[in-house]
């Protein structure tokens, strides 16, 4: 079951990778290269989640407990805020990308979004499943059943509502991951656009979307976590 999900998130990154490089070639027109930086900021947050599994494995052994601790949180909270790169991709259908006079079929660029989409679904889903992971083994220790527990599952909740309201800053407020750098800018930028609009569209946003993600997680990954804590329990 891991193994096609981890399979299937890299294919699909993969193919929707392949379907905005050959457009350009394909079809006589240039290269979308704001989808391909899309798609990396898309993979990131697993390379960081990756990258601080294994720091904070090996400073376990290497350096003193609690710098490896706090090397985790650090890395713990780029990872948050890298992570709604990742479900932003779901905003590519809008198709904003076609330009008048272009000879691309729409059913190409149909497919090149719902790729690009999906690999953004799905590496928000496999990112929230390791740090659920990690939580249960942290908190629990080794065993499969506390990933179904009301903490556990609240904490997958939250994650993926600040996923939504981090890829409505993203697409609405035109902000960047990195803009944490400049707090007083980025809470202006925030502030002014919340007196220009009010707080129903932003709440909305986030709520819709962070349902759509918390479905497409029970679609995904609750198979995963029911398989897992059938083979403890056969165990």
């Amino acid at each position: 079951m891991l193994t096609s999900l981890v399979l299937g998130a890299v294919g699909m990154n993969v193919l929707a990778l392949a379907l905005v490089l050959a457009r350009g070639p394909a079809f006589r027109t240039r290269v979308y290269r704001p989808m391909l930086l899309n798609l990396a900021l898309s993979v990131a947050p697993l390379v960081v989640l990756l990258v601080a599994l294994l720091v904070t494995t090996l400073a376990a052994g290497l350096v003193a407990p609690w710098l490896g601790a706090a090397l985790g949180v650090v890395l713990g909270l780029a990872w948050l805020l890298l992570l709604p790169n990742s479900g932003y991709l779901v905003t590519e259908l809008n198709l904003s990308h076609r330009k008048e006079g272009e000879q691309v079929p729409l059913w190409y660029d149909i497919a090149l979004v719902i790729s690009l989409a999906m690999s953004g679904v799905l590496n928000t889903v496999l990112g929230v499943f390791v740090v659920q992971v990690e939580y249960v083994l942290l908190r629990y220790g080794d065993a499969a059943g506390p990933l179904e527990s009301a903490d556990a599952r609240g904490l997958v909740v939250v994650i993926l509502l600040l996923v939504a309201l981090g890829m409505y800053l993203g697409r609405y407020v035109r902000l960047n991951s990195w803009d944490v750098r400049h707090p007083s800018s980025l809470v202006g930028k925030v502030g002014g656009h919340v007196r220009e609009v009010g707080v129903l569209q932003p709440a909305m946003f986030t709520l819709l979307y962070g349902a759509f993600f918390a479905l497409m997680y029970l679609a995904v990954i609750g198979p995963v976590i029911a398989g897992l804590v059938a083979l403890e329990q056969r165990g």
